[in-house]
């Protein structure tokens, strides 16, 4: 990262990128990226996705480790890059990848969250950021 101060029109190196991680589910493991859009609320698609607890209407959260744990044994990607464009309801759809190696994509909306459900042991349902209510958006960033 260079940062360029334009009084004095010098560049002064104040870090660099190792490397590049978003997480397009929220409490899953994510992708390592190449590159990516950014924007005011961080990288284009990270954290698009969160599961709702039925049962309680929230958000799952890693501040119930005992609950949710198991969420850090799946890993969620896009299945393309995300579009230039910063449009988040044109995201593509995100692949899942559960502790035993299965795969399902978000597009198969019924189907996901039956296996979330059944793997996780509760009721939950996969939603995008722009689809929740204003309620569930306090607890998203948490």
């Amino acid at each position: 990262m260079t940062f360029v101060n334009q009084a004095q029109e010098t560049a002064t190196a104040a870090g660099r990128v190792v490397s590049l991680w978003r997480y397009p589910v929220k409490l899953m493991l994510g992708e390592e990226i190449n590159s990516s859009y950014v924007t005011e609320r961080g990288l284009v698609g990270d954290r698009s996705y969160a599961l709702i607890d039925q049962e309680t209407g929230k958000v799952a959260s890693a501040k119930n480790p005992r609950k949710w744990g198991k969420l850090f044994d799946f890993r969620a990607a896009f299945i393309e890059d995300t579009p230039p464009q910063v449009v988040e309801n044109i995201l593509p759809s995100v692949r899942i990848t559960f502790p035993d190696g299965t795969q399902i994509f978000s597009s198969d909306q019924d189907y996901i969250n039956h296996a979330l459900s059944k793997v996780l042991s509760r009721d939950v349902r996969l939603m995008r950021a722009t689809s929740l209510h204003k309620c569930f958006r306090e607890f998203w960033n948490g």
